[in-house]
């Protein structure tokens, strides 16, 4: 998600500093980068002097030191409050302070984060979709203290990448995840209690509903554990059963079957991510 955001930035005229934890991070960040810019090029999708301007808009370092000029900071780190909290504690004391912070958060409360900074005013959520440089969708979460101005700037900023905002309260999962979270949940417990196969509920839903993915594809391309940390949290938020993971997304998370990435979930796939049959 990193990666994609950076790179959306950078396509749409910005200036883009990118800091990750270490070196072996940050090149892994430049290789996602340069291949989905190099596929744009070889697609015709971009030119080849424009990904050469991009990229020399693109900085990267392990420091928080050289993020002191941004205008606007974009956190996307794992799906951890404390971990977000910590971070944000040190970008408040690195940052100009008319900075504004926001977080890639899927689902944890804005509100939490922020208070973890010396302004609450100029703190929101700002949620990309996966993969940032294809989907137009981002969520606007205006916090209990986000000032209206910094509404409007985020919203602009959104705008200006050529994305489509809309506004979400902050309350976990905001407007997409609060839908789709539960849905891919009962489709495993619709598994589970035999109502289908995975290959009939996916058709199903594919040409039932016009999903481009069913959900057990789904499910795989984001990742069992990313959905087993979300539904965790989002239980915890509402205490809601229609929130809690089915014992069969957890056995699989501990058996280590996380979807694509790990070559298995509900399916299985090859080195190069692609579904065996």
């Amino acid at each position: 998600m990193g990666s994609g955001i950076a790179e959306v930035c950078a396509k749409a005229g910005y200036e883009t500093f990118v800091r990750e934890v270490d070196e072996k991070a940050l090149d892994g960040g430049r290789r996602r980068i340069e291949n989905s810019l190099s596929k744009a090029i070889e697609r015709g999708k971009l030119t080849a002097a424009d990904g050469e301007a991009i990229r020399k808009r693109l900085r990267f370092s392990s420091s928080f030191a050289e993020i002191f000029s941004s205008d606007l900071v974009i956190e996307a780190i794992v799906e951890s409050l404390s971990a977000k909290c910590e971070v944000f504690e040190a970008l408040d004391k690195s940052c100009a302070p008319h900075a504004i912070f926001c977080s890639n958060t899927s689902s944890l409360a804005i509100a939490e984060m922020a208070a973890a900074t010396a302004r609450p005013d100029r703190f929101a959520g700002l949620h990309f979709f996966n993969p940032v440089p294809v989907m137009k969708l981002v969520e606007v979460v205006r916090a209990i203290g986000t000032s209206e101005e910094t509404v409007a700037r985020v919203t602009a900023f959104a705008r200006s990448l050529g994305k489509e905002p809309i506004a979400a309260r902050d309350n976990s999962g905001f407007v997409v995840n609060r839908l789709l979270v539960p849905f891919l949940l009962d489709a495993i417990r619709a598994h589970e209690q035999g109502v289908g196969s995975l290959e009939d509920i996916d058709t199903g839903m594919k040409l039932g509903c016009a999903h481009p993915m069913g959900p057990f594809e789904l499910l795989d391309y984001v990742g069992l554990d990313t959905v087993y940390a979300i539904a965790e949290i989002m239980f915890a938020e509402y205490r809601e059963a229609r929130f809690a993971p089915p014992p069969l997304l957890k056995r699989m998370v501990i058996a280590g079957r996380f979807g694509r990435k790990t070559g298995r979930g509900f399916y299985e796939y090859d080195e190069r991510g692609d579904r065996r049959r």
